[in-house]
């Protein structure tokens, strides 16, 4: 099989380039490891900024987004029983929409396969060849038959843990990592959302309360590294859940059925160069951002924007510029966006090393935001619109 563009992966990164690519008269096979149930049945953030939802949009199929989404105009902050409201609209003149990563993987995933286009599940690649050529090469297994993708150019979009980036010589990237010592125990409930996006920074931890639809509620607690979502019961979750939401009386946040797990260990990581021959990365394969903030699904999309732009470039006139500029080009903006995941999470979590000091320094930010509104618009515009990427 032959192709313009071989794409690894079919989460956010390698779907939406698939689609930019289409638009512009591209083609590309999708090569996905796994199977279409499992795909669309990890739970990821589901938080969009603009520049993610007028891509929806561009490429015609923002509609179910639009009908089932929700708008989330605000984003608090809570310490010591106090708050801190970001109106964003008022702030920033945008809105972020709450929308899952699943339903919009699901979106792009029906729009390819109802056009016909080519998209494999259960497509092992097992080997790159020839990123260094003019003719890169895909080895892949599927249904048991090895088989060959002839493509121009390879897009890595299959993860921090895919072959992609496995597969560029020793030495050619460099990684920087930073590891947390705590992770987020994730739950999806049955449960009225309380009205905004809800941080909080108590002393037992950091929690979060969000929602998925205005009867699921998304919902965080800060836990340790180690610990495993069995060791949660419906009932200590709640109780801990209240208690860190300074909820006393229980009457904001309503209980409902857990029907979801998940365990999100936190890191940091940043892979540099984002290319290698005629190999280019994208979203997770070279970037893993604090999920505080909800950056990861749009710094994907921004990648790729940039990316499919630069392969449109090459197809079209046979300028490599773009190209070999897509490194550079996406440097800044990803530094940026995880500078701010990094700054949200040392302000909101308890950190197992910090002094009394530390502890004092952190509320005394936390104090100097909720009097100011220059602070307050610096973290809102950050929010809304941080990932997002000039065309």
């Amino acid at each position: 099989m032959k192709t313009q563009v071989g794409i690894i992966g079919a989460g956010p990164a390698g779907l939406f380039l698939a689609h930019l690519l289409k638009q512009q008269g591209v083609d590309s096979v999708i090569l996905e490891a796994r199977s279409y149930d499992y795909v669309l049945g990890r739970v990821r953030a589901g938080v969009l900024e603009a520049g993610t939802i007028d891509t929806m949009h561009n490429l015609g199929l923002g509609e179910r987004m639009e009908r089932e989404g929700l708008v989330d105009d605000g984003l608090d902050m809570r310490f010591r029983h106090r708050n801190i409201h970001l109106d964003l609209p008022g702030l920033t003149g945008r809105a972020v929409k709450i929308y899952g990563q699943q339903e919009v993987v699901k979106d792009l995933i029906d729009a390819r396969l109802e056009a016909g286009d080519p998209l494999i599940f259960d497509a092992e690649v097992v080997r790159l060849e020839g990123l260094d050529g003019d003719t890169p090469k895909i080895h892949y297994r599927h249904e048991g038959v090895d088989k060959v993708l002839d493509c121009a150019l390879v897009a890595g979009c299959d993860g921090f843990h895919g072959i992609a980036r496995a597969s560029v010589p020793a030495g050619v990237i460099e990684t920087i990592t930073k590891s947390y010592d705590f992770a987020w125990l994730g739950v999806l409930a049955k449960a009225r959302p309380i009205a905004d996006m809800t941080y909080t920074n108590h002393d037992n931890g950091f929690a979060l309360c969000s929602r998925r639809s205005l009867e699921v509620s998304r919902l965080y607690l800060q836990v340790g590294a180690n610990e495993n979502p069995e060791d949660w019961s419906d009932a200590r979750f709640w109780d801990e859940l209240h208690t860190r939401m300074f909820d006393a009386d229980k009457t904001e946040i309503a209980e409902g059925e857990i029907f979801q797990r998940d365990m999100a260990r936190l890191r940091s990581y940043i892979a540099h160069p984002m290319q290698y021959g005629n190999l280019f990365l994208a979203g997770d394969a070279v970037h893993i951002v604090p999920p505080a903030g909800a950056k990861g699904l749009n710094m994907a999309v921004a990648d790729v924007r940039v990316l499919a732009r630069a392969m449109v470039a090459f197809f079209s006139t046979g300028a490599r510029s773009g190209l070999d500029r897509y490194s550079d080009d996406c440097e800044a903006r990803v530094y940026k966006t995880i500078r701010f995941s990094v700054y949200l999470t040392g302000l909101l979590h308890k950190f197992d090393d910090m002094s009394p000091f530390d502890r004092a320094m952190q509320f005394s930010e936390l104090d100097f935001i909720a009097g100011s509104e220059t602070a307050q618009r610096v973290i809102a515009e950050q929010y809304v619109a941080l990932s997002d990427v000039s065309d």
